[in-house]
């Protein structure tokens, strides 16, 4: 998406030079128990950015983090603390630091349900000088009944068998220093991943072979490298620690699949983790697809159930009566990913390109939508307004009516394309910017042409 390539761009701005403080986090969520999930917390802070302080005679430099976790539906806080992240250093004209950067983690256990994370770092002795992120994050608890894979740590390095317990990154005898940037250079084009999976050992899983499949995407969800291994099920969860190096790639966004199947019924679960290539030596060309023709190997192959549903959900404004009777009509995730990938293979315009344009373009009127039409008690995809831009893209013309006399404010929106020229009308009937479809010429429509009666004030 073009947000994500903007943001990308930040980040590395923000590794290489920024005056204010530079502060990047990600995280990863792995298997507590049967009722928990373990949310790790990846930090990175720029050490050029802070400022150097004394305590007990020694020169520092140092941040504060503030995390907040709040359960999003009981507005409950379950976490509320504080945290010191600090180095020290020769003295205070010390510059040798200056490029580096502080990494760190921090662990929590929560229970299923969604949380809003309040996360800030302040520099120790500049107050003025903080940096504030906000994030909606998901807990799902692994299920103890089917094997499953957990969230995708991305790293800068990992030491094997590593005795050095007392290291803050240390877990499963390795050494994982995170890269919270998610971002690789062209100095640094080696990327290291680290995963758990989980109830490997389930008795019905005895006579049957379960496959890991190392898969790694471009932006163009062209598959441009795949391994393959048969997982040992003796033991009930393994550690999964892999490298990719990057270096023949162009500048990028790409996506690292883990997915785990049954290679006798072809189904299985995935989990996936975007990330950035700022690599100007390789000349930009269009990868060739080694397996981007089925939906195992899609785009879709990766989707949750919940994805799965959201998707459909914002798609329904262009699908037939006998699309949305079909999907709800539909049981498990591998079956949504099917239709999903069916759904957008049929709209492609341009099946013979690697990218499917009209997808692309339906997704980013999604995103428009919600931001533009939302209101207090709906999601912008389900306000009138919102489905005919959904359906029917931008209007040439919009004519808005926010104050006419004895009037409730109303819009006419024109399409000159479409069937020789056809208007919609909104009104605001309830008064809380929620317009609603009172009349329009195009076929199929609601149709009234004393829409104005409904939108005189009395």
């Amino acid at each position: 998406m073009n947000y994500f390539y903007v943001l990308i761009l930040l980040l590395s701005i923000n590794i290489f030079s920024q005056d204010k403080l530079s502060f990047e986090f990600d995280y990863a969520r792995f298997k507590y128990d049967t009722t928990k999930t373990y949310l790790e917390l990846y930090y990175s802070l720029g050490q050029s950015n802070l400022t150097p302080y004394m305590s007990d005679s020694n020169s520092y430099i140092g941040a504060y983090l503030d995390v907040i976790i709040t359960d999003t539906l009981s507005k409950k806080t379950v976490v509320n603390k504080r945290y010191l992240s600090k180095t020290e250093i020769l003295n205070l004209e010390d510059l040798s630091y200056s490029g580096k950067n502080l990494l760190g983690n921090l662990g929590f256990v929560l229970e299923g349900g969604t949380y809003k994370l309040d996360i800030s770092a302040t520099d120790i002795a500049d107050s003025t000088n903080l940096i504030k992120y906000e994030e909606i994050i998901s807990i799902k608890i692994f299920s103890s009944e089917k094997y499953s894979v957990s969230d995708i740590q991305l790293a800068t390095r990992i030491i094997s068998g590593s005795r050095n317990k007392e290291s803050i990154f240390y877990k499963n005898t390795m050494e994982i220093f995170p890269n919270p940037h998610n971002i690789y250079i062209e100095s640094m084009p080696v990327l290291f991943f680290y995963a758990e999976l989980y109830n490997l050992n389930l008795p019905e899983l005895q006579n049957k072979d379960l496959i890991l499949i190392q898969q790694l995407n471009d932006s163009y969800g062209n598959t441009l490298n795949v391994k393959k291994k048969k997982l040992q099920k003796n033991n009930k969860s393994i550690c999964e620690a892999g490298v990719i190096n990057l270096k023949k790639y162009p500048t990028g966004s790409y996506t690292l699949i883990l997915n785990i199947f049954e290679d006798s019924v072809n189904i299985g679960i995935a989990s996936a983790k975007r990330f950035y290539l700022i690599n100007p030596s390789v000349e930009q060309t269009k990868q060739i697809s080694i397996g981007n023709l089925d939906v195992k190997s899609s785009e879709f192959g990766i989707l949750s159930e919940e994805e799965c549903d959201e998707m459909f959900e914002v798609s329904i404004p262009i699908a037939a009566q006998i699309n949305i009777e079909g999907y709800k009509k539909l049981q498990d995730v591998n079956s949504k990913r099917k239709f999903l990938f069916d759904f957008w293979k049929v709209r492609d315009q341009t099946p013979e390109t690697p990218r499917n344009e009209f997808k692309e373009e339906y997704m980013e009127r999604v995103q428009f939508v919600e931001a533009r039409y939302k209101t207090f008690v709906k999601r912008g995809v389900k306000t009138d307004r919102g489905r005919v831009y959904l359906m029917y893209a931008e209007p040439e013309e919009i004519d808005y009516y926010p104050s006419e006399y004895n009037m409730k404010p109303y819009e006419i929106w024109f399409y000159q394309g479409i069937e020789g020229g056809v208007t919609f009308i909104f009104g605001d009937i309830t008064g809380y910017n929620d317009y609603e479809l009172l009349h329009s010429t195009k076929r199929g429509e609601i149709r009234d042409e004393s829409w104005q009666r409904r939108i005189i004030v009395d």
